[in-house]
């Protein structure tokens, strides 16, 4: 199975409430933390919502 890399590059401090929950249930914090996720939709779409303030990569296994 897939799995995606997610690694914060903006700060969320100007945000709205769902972006900033969006960013902590991905397991980031602040810039330049990074969490290794599964790829399924709920991931996708929690990415899809904070897409400005992340950088996503792609690693198989």
């Amino acid at each position: 199975m897939a799995q995606l890399k997610v690694t914060q590059v903006k700060s969320s401090i100007k945000t709205t409430h769902i972006q900033k929950k969006n960013i902590e249930a991905l397991g980031l914090g602040r810039p330049s933390y990074s969490n290794v996720v599964p790829d399924n939709e709920q991931i996708r779409g929690m990415i899809s919502k904070v897409d400005h303030l992340v950088k996503v990569e792609t690693i198989n296994n």
